[in-house]
């Protein structure tokens, strides 16, 4: 009997939700009404269970799903209870105990800490104390979550943690439910619920992103760093010997005595020596002056090989990119804020000078796809601003903006952006006042959000996410309301990719706030690059039913990152 079959003879429907976890000794399931023990690989469980089209729930998709996708499984939908916590709770941590906690509306517990307890006794585990009246969640005795809830004990139950997930799931399914959905119009389930799917198919994706890497062309990469740092230094001592080096080629340009280039203050002191007073020593602030000054060129050229150095140098070259020429880090669904994808090893950060070498493995191009003036636009469904919404119906948002603000288009993109971000003076200043009289419902959705972070408290994004905003947290909540929903849309759209590149047999290598970049072989480069545009409408019906606004992506196909930005 496959485990189809024998799921189906326990009443498991076609597409049911099925909680996943896996033990040292055997594989737990569960659902509503029901629950299983296999002793089996969990591999074969997997794929047996492929014929019923499960929704696979877990408490981690770092925990459950990573050991299936070393193992070449592909995952299609799920349902992470983490993922999901941080949306609906506003979690700044997916650990199960903090999923527990705030479910049963416990405050936050301390961080697991697996082994003895303080006493020198093994510290009970959670299932051992899940047999009173309630089944309800361990305390302590000043009624937080036990701290003993985990050390590893539960893998011997598997079965009972998987009936737990399923209780779990079921509550957060019924809150986000209960959430006003604020399309007009849609149909199917509410967006929120919505939401928490494309949030958890974005911890799967995490866990590839972390699995595969960013092909690498090492070479590149060496011949770059030679090129700016030199050769790789001997020892430490040599480390500091080329860098005192590279100091001393622009303190040599400088009149009076050396100063430490690492610090702001006192690289200010040597630009007033020189001749230049400036409030700040910011690098756009003094590029300017770097066209008639050589010194000025010098220190700004010393910043890019210092930057290099430090963050992505040949330490970071070795430590992080391996032997298969894939930059690897580990990567997270969303961050403690906003909701954003966030990954470690410099991924988010590759300077410029990088860029050639993040280069297609042989056989195959890079697709690069990135979502146009996608907050702006974002901004006009989630406020419902009707002007705004007509100038997102156009390629170029900012040009109808530009014509309603009475001013250039440069002026109107700033304005725009400095709204977004709470700015609300410089050199767009009357712009800005005049973006209240040409688009007052955008405004007034981002001076709310501002006003509720002034004072502190709880906010939705459009999708269901609660950010927990502490009082004076004005300009972060007005801009995290649109960061945070345009995060929920990007994701969303990245499942829909990841989900129509398995024919293609290809990948996404690298998500970056708004864009993607995928490997796919030669001969599906056309696919992918039609693909990216059609998950995007597709997305967009339904993430912004009702609403008038158009989503614009550019793509391109190249053989490096560099050249697909173009």
């Amino acid at each position: 009997m496959t485990v189809a079959d024998e799921l189906t003879l326990r009443g498991v429907a076609d597409g049911a939700t099925v909680a996943l976890v896996l033990g040292r000794q055997a594989v737990g399931l569960a659902w509503d009404g029901g629950e299983l023990e296999l002793a089996a690989d969990p591999v074969d469980v997997v794929r047996g269970a492929r014929a019923l089209h499960p929704r696979w729930t877990w408490w981690s998709a770092r925990e459950t799903a990573a050991p299936l996708a070393a193992r070449g499984v592909h995952l299609r939908t799920c349902w992470d209870l983490g993922a999901v916590g941080r949306l609906v709770h506003g979690l700044r941590r997916d650990d199960p105990a903090a999923v527990w906690a705030a479910g049963a509306g416990l405050p936050e517990p301390p961080p697991e800490r697996p082994g003895p307890s303080a006493g020198g006794a093994q510290a009970l585990d959670l299932l051992d104390l899940l047999d009173g009246e309630d089944a309800g969640p361990p305390r302590d005795t000043d009624g937080r979550l036990s701290r003993a809830w985990s050390g590893g004990a539960w893998r011997e139950d598997p079965v009972r943690w998987a009936a737990l997930a399923v209780r779990v799931q079921a509550d957060q399914e019924r809150r986000l439910r209960s959430l006003p959905d604020p399309r007009r119009g849609a149909g199917g389930p509410p967006l929120a619920v919505l939401t928490a799917w494309a949030e958890s198919a974005a911890a799967l994706l995490a866990v590839e992103l972390e699995r595969d890497g960013l092909p690498l062309d090492r070479s590149v990469v060496t011949g770059l760093l030679e090129d700016v740092l030199g050769p790789p230094p001997a020892d430490e001592a040599d480390a500091a010997a080329l860098a005192a080096a590279r100091d001393a080629q622009v303190l040599r340009l400088f009149p009076g005595p050396p100063v430490d280039l690492r610090s702001p203050l006192q690289v200010k002191d040597l630009l007033g020596r020189a001749g230049f007073v400036l409030p700040d020593t910011r690098s756009w602030r003094l590029e300017p002056h770097a066209r008639t000054s050589p010194a000025v060129q010098a220190l700004l050229r010393w910043r890019k090989a210092e930057r290099l150095a430090t963050t992505y140098g040949w330490s970071w070259l070795e430590r992080s990119v391996g032997a298969d020429g894939r930059l690897r880090g580990s990567w997270r669904a969303a961050d403690g804020a906003s909701g954003r994808m966030t990954a470690s090893s410099g991924l988010h950060n590759l300077p410029a000078e990088l860029r050639p070498a993040v280069r297609a493995e042989p056989g195959h191009v890079l697709v690069r796809a990135d979502l146009g003036q996608v907050e702006p636009r974002v901004l006009a469904v989630v406020s419902g601003d009707p002007g705004l919404a007509r100038a997102a119906r156009e390629d170029d948002l900012y040009a109808p903006v530009a014509a309603a603000l009475r001013c250039g288009r440069p002026t109107a993109k700033v304005a725009v952006l400095a709204a977004m971000y709470g700015q609300t003076s410089g050199t767009a200043g009357a712009a800005l006042r005049d973006l209240d009289r040409a688009y007052p419902t955008a405004m007034a959705y981002l001076r709310d959000a501002e006003a509720t972070g002034l004072r502190g408290g709880a906010l939705r994004t459009y999708g269901g996410r609660q950010l927990v905003v502490p009082p004076g947290a004005g300009r972060f909540a007005r801009n995290a309301v649109v960061q945070g929903a345009a995060a929920e849309l990007f994701k969303a759209w990245a499942a829909t990719v990841r989900d129509g590149l398995v024919a293609l047999d290809g990948s996404i290598v690298l998500c970056l706030h708004d864009e993607l970049l995928l490997q796919v072989p030669v001969a599906a480069a056309d696919a992918a690059a039609a693909l990216l545009p059609d998950a995007l409408r597709s997305t967009a019906s339904w993430w912004a039913a009702g609403s008038p606004v158009r989503f614009v992506a550019d793509v391109r196909v190249a053989a490096t990152w560099a050249d697909a930005k173009g």
